[in-house]
Formats: structure tokens, sequence, C-alpha cells
């Protein structure tokens, strides 16, 4: 079954498709599957009725994506479920009007207005924090281990997914994850220190003590950046790169992702011999105010596209 949406952003503004699935390395983990070209994608999705479905998503003409939907053909109300998953997936609500006028006079972020700068969301808040705890402090193999482990053994499979690994399953819900004992997360995830914040964080929202999907639906004048961050903040297992990490995944991007990979490569791109000092980056960016974040992004991963990386 196929079905259609349109690629415009809340402000009219145009959404460059590929550059919006190779927005973020996160967008590269299951049960995310990911074009090497990133002209298109699947995904396995929860639905609220029946079993997930898995979706493909490409361009189907100007300004169109085309949405194709494995299994038996959706119910009206299924396939606006469906289409409004992929929009919220593509971020089509989210507007870049304003920062794509403050880029328009930046040389070094010009480039963006075509339609870049969009951050492929996670299905739910849940989600983006569980990936967003597996990326700290370890290399980006054990970082998919870890998330491949999840999906495989505990997200619940779409009809005629295989028996075997993660392909045609969703990500588990925190009551699943919340149910599990530490050798799972020990043995089978192989999280390390992590896996406690994992059952931690699972077991809260699974307990009704903690609505991170809220986070996502709240915007800035009802929960302002610096209040979103503290809550963040207060999860466990998440520091102050994981905060600003969540808050981009979710369209918050006034905090700039300074980390291991980050640093490094700004450094590289200025042709910079030595270091460059934290307070010489924000001051790059100041200029963006709520974007700064996005247009630090932007800057580092010009190239992922332009070069096939």
């Amino acid at each position: 079954m196929d079905l259609e949406i349109a690629l415009r952003g809340a402000g009219g503004e145009p959404v460059d498709l590929r550059r919006t699935l190779a927005s973020h390395g996160v967008a590269e983990l299951p049960p995310m599957d990911m074009a090497g070209d990133y002209r298109s994608m699947e995904i396995t999705l929860a639905l609220r009725r029946g079993r997930p479905r898995t979706v493909g998503i490409e361009e189907s003409g100007p300004d169109r994506v085309r949405i194709s939907v494995r299994g038996r053909a959706l119910s009206g109300a299924g396939a606006e479920e469906v289409r409004d998953r992929v929009r919220h997936l593509l971020h089509l609500d989210q507007d870049l009007t304003a920062f794509y006028a403050l880029a328009s006079d930046d040389p070094d972020l010009s480039w963006v207005t075509g339609g870049a700068g969009r951050m492929i969301r996670m299905p739910s808040v849940f989600e983006a924090v569980i990936k967003t705890i597996c990326t700290t402090n370890c290399s980006w193999a054990l970082t998919t281990r870890m998330v491949t482990a999840l999906v495989e053994h505990l997200g619940e499979p779409a009809a005629g997914a295989p028996e075997d690994g993660w392909r045609g399953r969703a990500f588990p819900g925190p009551e699943s994850m919340a149910k599990m004992d530490e050798g799972f997360y020990r043995e089978v995830v192989r999280s390390g220190y992590r896996g406690p914040y994992l059952r931690a964080v699972a077991r809260s929202v699974a307990d009704g003590a903690l609505d991170l999907e809220h986070l996502g639906r709240a915007g800035p004048d009802d929960l302002p950046d610096q209040e979103l961050e503290a809550r963040l903040l207060a999860l466990p297992g998440i520091g102050p790169y994981g905060a600003a990490h969540v808050m981009m995944l979710i369209g918050r991007s006034s905090r700039l992702i300074l980390d291991s990979w980050t640093r490094p490569t700004y450094a590289r791109i200025r042709r910079s011999r030595r270091p460059v000092a934290d307070a010489t980056i924000l001051r790059r960016f100041r200029r963006y105010g709520p974007h700064a974040g996005l247009a630090f992004w932007c800057y580092l991963t010009r190239g992922w596209v332009d070069e096939g990386v």
C-alpha cells in the first residue's frame, strides 16, 4: 500500500529529504534502516492499533514523499496515522524560516537554505533518550550493538518479520524494557554501566512517574529551553552532552553538542592546529540564538552528503 505526503516545512520552506535522512548518526540505528545514498529509508513503526508496520520512505516527485506500507491495506484511520508518523519523523511541523533568514547572511551556512537543517526525529522521546544514553562514552560500534540488541530481543515484530534479527521490529516500549533484569542488560545488550540507567528510565516511564513525551510536545513558551535542559539533566545517564543531544533530536537546538567528535571536527574545518576553546565555538554561533546548536551541527556535517559520508 502506497501513501503520499507533501514535503514542505511548517513555514512553507523547502525540505531536502536526502539531507534530512543524513542529518545525524542516530538515524542509522535500528529500527531505522537507511539506504547507503540517503535517498530512502525503512522503519518499523508501532501503531496505536494492531501490530507494528514496516514502511519505506522516499521522494516521489517535487515536494512529495512516497510511503510504502508493507502488508495488508490499512484502514483510513490507519493510513492517516502512518502519514502523521512519517511527518513527525521528518520533522515537517518545524518552521525553519527564521534559521534560514540568519543563515542566508552567513557565508559558511547559506547553503542550508535549500532545505537542510531538519533533524530526523525518533518516533518517541523515550527512544531518543534511550539511544542517547547508548551513545555515551563508547565507540559507535558499541552503540550500534546495544541498540540492535534492544530492538532484536524486545521489539514487537510486524507481520511477516524475519524470525531472527532486528529487521521488521519496532523499537521496544518502556514496559518491555522495564521488565528485563540486570542480567539481560549486562549479558545480552552488553550495556555496561548504562544498564541501570536504561532500566531506571524505562521503569519511570512505564509506571507513570515520568512523562517524556510531554517534553517533545511542549513548546518553548510552555517549557523554556533552560527548564527542558534541567529536566533532561535529572534523568539517569544524561549529562550536558546527552541533554543537548536529546534537545536537538526533538527540535530544541539552542544548546551545542560539544563532545569528542564535534570539537576536533570543528578545529579541522577551521584548519586550526590546536583545539578550539568551547567559548570560541559558542561565540561563533551565538547570533543564531535558539538555533545555535543547529547552526553548529550543520557547519560540521555539510560534507556528509556532498562527500557521501
